[in-house]
């Protein structure tokens, strides 16, 4: 039987996805793209924003509408929030975040009664869903995922809910499948989680992974402010070569009255001085952030702080994100006073200074020497990443995977241009 795999989200759920397309492949089963009459179609959900829940409806009537005889499976974290839309839909496997694991079981359950399949669980009283990458997977780095769920519990945020509590994969489980996938041929290995700081080995498991033969980086995908303040961290940080000069550290808003609001655990001079000592133990360092505009009690004065301190914060990138309200968490029962129009403004003005900053910390590297990785080739040049995230390109066929040393010549569309040394 063949099946389509579709992922949406983070990348959580593509190491999910992956480690599902594995499952599927032990079992004797084809992976074709959605495109290639499937008999089976899997779609791993997202459901962070409102866009985010829209997007999985539009794919999940697409994949009803072109392949009306498959068998349609749909997991992760819309399934988990909304099972009984999914219901609805008539989806013939609803599975929430547990027991994907299971997925070829459950399958092969409905082929022989034919009967709709719901499991969602409470996850709050679940533990940590081991998963193994047991095929090599078209990627040039490789994901793995080490921790899931939060305890935090923003007043904005839906994953507290829909992914359950803290829980941890086994640091033997963790530094095995690591092993394993750098002895598939992986320079990069990406450590992720939901609140990937949060795993209690974190800095050991990065220290012992690093002696491995073979592993050229090691990326953290995100990590909270509140998690690396500390000296094991930092000293890890300063002097293994092998962890890669660019942190992914949520702002969510650079006001201190909005922090507040959205339940934030710090200010914004306490997460300044963090990145302050980050940047003096790793000057070239590239800190990217998330940060929310127009959340309900922003008033223009806060959004204006948060604008002028985002510019101070100096980051390589902001991923800006427009509010959007998710039902049952606390922020959903605040009195909004911002309007669609604002939102759309401020929106507009982050995005405006995000291009500006990045723009700024690429130019930096014009006429430097950097390493990168190669990931495809197209239209006559091989593109990759350097160690600190930066989109590169070479004029030179290139094998993919490869990690080469270039000299940067100039910067066209925020992508620099290089040449082979």
């Amino acid at each position: 039987m063949k099946v389509a795999i579709e992922t949406l989200g983070c990348k959580v759920n593509f190491y999910e996805s992956e480690v599902i397309k594995g499952i599927f492949l032990d079992n004797n089963y084809e992976i074709v793209s959605l495109e290639e009459t499937p008999d089976v179609v899997v779609i791993n959900t997202c459901s962070v924003t409102n866009q985010s829940d829209a997007k999985d409806r539009k794919i999940i009537r697409k994949a009803k509408r072109e392949n009306p005889n498959a068998v349609i499976i749909v997991c992760g974290c819309y399934t988990q929030q909304d099972p009984k839309e999914l219901e609805d839909l008539d989806i013939d496997i609803i599975l929430g975040n547990k027991d994907k694991t299971l997925i070829v079981t459950l399958l092969e359950e409905y082929l022989k009664n034919k009967k709709q399949i719901k499991k969602i669980y409470n996850l709050q009283e679940t533990e940590f869903e081991e998963m193994q990458i047991t095929k090599n997977y078209d990627r040039t780095r490789a994901f793995i995922k080490i921790e899931d769920g939060c305890d935090n519990y923003c007043s904005y945020c839906i994953i507290p809910y829909v992914r359950g509590r803290v829980r941890f994969k086994d640091f033997d489980s963790a530094y095995n499948e690591i092993k394993f996938l750098v002895d598939d041929g992986f320079k990069e290995i990406v450590l992720t989680g939901i609140h990937t700081g949060r795993y209690p080995n974190l800095t050991k498991l990065i220290h012992e992974i690093s002696k491995l033969d073979g592993l050229e980086r090691i990326r953290i995908s995100s990590i909270e402010i509140t998690e690396i303040n500390n000296d094991e961290f930092l000293t890890e940080l300063r002097d293994n070569p092998k962890l890669c000069k660019h942190m992914h550290i949520p702002v969510q808003s650079a006001c201190d009255n909005t922090l507040k609001m959205m339940n934030r655990k710090y200010t914004i001079e306490e997460f300044n001085e963090i990145i302050k000592k980050i940047r003096e133990i790793k000057p070239d360092i590239n800190i990217t952030t998330d940060l929310i505009v127009g959340f309900p009690t922003e008033t223009e004065e806060d959004f204006n702080e948060s604008l002028k301190n985002a510019e101070k914060l100096k980051f390589g990138k902001i991923h800006v994100f427009p509010y959007s309200k998710r039902n049952g968490t606390a922020a959903s029962k605040m009195k909004n006073i911002v309007s669609d129009k604002q939102k759309d403004e401020r929106t507009h003005q982050m995005l405006e200074l995000s291009l500006k900053l990045e723009k700024e910390y690429y130019q930096k590297y014009i006429g430097r020497e950097v390493t990168f990785l190669t990931e495809e080739y197209k239209d006559g040049y091989t593109y990759g990443y350097t160690d600190n995230y930066l989109r590169i390109k070479v004029k030179k066929h290139l094998e993919r995977g490869m990690i080469v040393k270039v000299k940067i010549e100039s910067l066209e569309d925020l992508i620099l241009i290089g040449y082979l040394l």
